[in-house]
């Protein structure tokens, strides 16, 4: 199973705002998360748009990708805290106040999804016997609501 990462640094939000964003794409298919960050209007989903390509770009450079993106999920996104700008705004009385420009560190994961493959069952008797076991188990209960 392939993995790789991309991760954007300094990006000007709060952790807080891009973990939002964030949220909507976890565990959803490359082009399904994509195609939710084009319409979510909110102004860090441009940047995530940018390192969800990138982290599809490094996973199709890893050796062993299948080459097919449609198999490709987000395993991981999340944001964490970059460094804090301290800025001064004037206050009254000739007083400052201190502002906090914030950054984050946006991190996406893509991963292949395993292919599934069909389970031939031996024995046609053992998907049966929990049917059975279920239809003696009715009448007694049926008989203890009566009761």
């Amino acid at each position: 199973m392939i993995e790789a990462q991309a991760t954007a640094r300094g990006v000007r939000t709060s952790a807080q705002k891009a973990g939002l964003v964030c949220e909507l794409i976890r565990g959803k298919g490359v082009n399904q998360a994509l195609a939710t960050l084009q319409f979510t209007r909110k102004t860090i989903a441009r940047e995530l748009a940018k390192v969800l390509r990138s982290a599809v770009a490094n996973a199709q450079q890893k050796d062993g990708f299948s080459g097919d993106i449609e198999r490709l999920y987000v395993l991981a996104c999340y944001a964490n805290q970059g460094p804090s700008m301290k800025r001064v705004r004037p206050a009254p009385m000739g007083r400052a106040y201190r502002v906090t420009k914030r950054t984050a560190h946006l991190t996406v994961r893509v991963a292949e999804r395993p292919l599934k493959i069909a389970r031939v069952s031996e024995e046609g008797d053992a998907a049966q016997k929990p049917a059975r076991a279920r239809k003696t188990a009715a009448p007694k209960r049926a008989a203890a609501a009566k009761a």
